[in-house]
């Protein structure tokens, strides 16, 4: 990461004079991360091998950025952060071609009194329970499948305002409302959440619960897709079928535990996609997920990793999905790193087809997007550089 002294930098750019702030400084960073990846019934029953992937990444998903710190006095600070998304295979924008698609925003912090910030922001969920997850190791692969309860960070917040609280010996609190702006009617397309944490030696542990409202965009009486102030978790077919719900509601928790070379975690979720009269679908629909992950530093560089999903959809149409996953990541240095992953899934059951009717499900390994048929098989070897 490269650092520049925030008052530097004003001078240089803006011709601005003024004391500089010893304390204050802007950061350039990025994460690029691309595979060659090879999927076994990509698309129905044909097979693919490409370079990168419907993500845009496997371990962490590519960008850059800016963040910044100015020492306010008292112990206060402003900060900010601009984070932009890309597909490195071919220089595309994510996040559907936003500039700073992953994150924008500007806010206040303080070691006493906690952080506020304002803009477009991960949920608490995201913040406090993913980073105890197999996800927070080794990406998509290990991941939901379809990322029905955006356990890979499918979703982020616009028009979000968060709080966080202060560490207190381990145990930190985080809270999120984000303000729908449809005029006549508050609650159309808002988005909030509450999450916990609790992080002390070896043992970690994290909850927390997200709801987000889709904005009353119809077209002939009916919702066809999702808007708000929060992004769909409509990675593939397995939920694309409840792209028109009038609301998500997601609750999950998870545990880690590590000793000496071994990282052990499970984790539980609850995601709930509900219907209205403007929906195309009747009764809501459940997805409970549970996960498991093992980890082994075989030596400083080498991890190792197991992992398995079970997810059983209910209510409207009722699905079943088995996913086990495999990885190993190895350190060149301590900014690149070579991994190998792989996942297979197996689906059956029933899931909608978003006019009404059932379908016979498909395997989507984790938010990967790639549709199948009832099973699916992925494997990608990777580089990443961090700067």
């Amino acid at each position: 990461m490269k650092k520049i002294a925030l008052s530097t930098l004003s001078l240089a750019l803006l011709g601005v004079a003024g004391a500089a702030h010893a304390q204050s400084s802007v950061t350039l960073y990025g994460v690029i991360d691309d595979s060659l990846t090879y999927v076994h019934n990509a698309a129905g029953d044909k097979s693919q091998w490409s370079l990168g992937n419907n993500s845009g990444g496997d371990l962490a998903g590519t960008r850059w950025g800016i963040k910044g710190q100015e020492d306010l006095g008292g112990g206060l600070a402003a900060i900010f952060q601009l984070e932009n998304g890309f597909d490195p295979s071919n220089g595309s924008l994510q996040q559907n071609g936003r500039e700073f698609g992953r994150q924008a925003f500007v806010g206040l912090t303080s070691q006493t009194y906690g952080t506020l910030t304002l803009g477009r922001q991960y949920d608490p969920v995201v913040d406090l329970v993913q980073g105890i997850t197999a996800d927070n190791y080794f990406g998509s692969s290990f991941a939901t499948p379809g990322d029905v309860d955006n356990y890979d960070n499918s979703s982020r917040t616009d028009n979000a305002i968060k709080y966080l609280s202060p560490n207190y010996a381990g145990f930190q609190i985080e809270g999120m409302y984000a303000l729908g702006g449809v005029a006549g009617s508050t609650e159309s397309g808002q988005t909030w959440s509450i999450a916990a944490a609790y992080n002390n030696g070896p043992l970690g542990l994290a909850a927390g619960y997200f709801h987000a409202d889709n904005s009353n965009t119809l077209t002939n009486g009916v919702r066809t897709t999702w808007g708000g102030t929060s992004g769909g978790t409509f990675d593939s077919n397995i939920n694309e079928g409840y792209i028109s719900a009038k609301s998500i509601g997601i609750a999950r928790l998870a545990a880690q535990y590590a000793v000496g070379p071994f990282t052990m975690g499970a984790s539980y979720s609850n995601a709930q996609y509900k219907p209205d009269g403007f929906s195309t679908f009747g009764s809501t629909e459940k997805y409970n997920v549970g996960n498991g992950f093992f980890n082994y530093q075989a030596t400083p560089a080498l991890l190792l990793g197991l992992g398995y999903t079970y997810t059983k959809s209910s209510g409207d149409t009722s699905a079943t999905y088995h996913q086990a996953s495999l990885g190993a990541d190895y350190s060149l240095s301590k900014r690149t790193d070579v991994y190998l992953v792989g996942a297979y899934q197996h689906a059956s059951g029933n899931t909608s087809n978003g006019t009404g009717g059932a379908v016979a499900a498909t395997a989507s390994i984790g938010s990967y997007s790639y549709n199948g048929t009832n099973s699916q098989e992925l494997v990608a070897l990777g580089l990443r550089h961090k700067f």
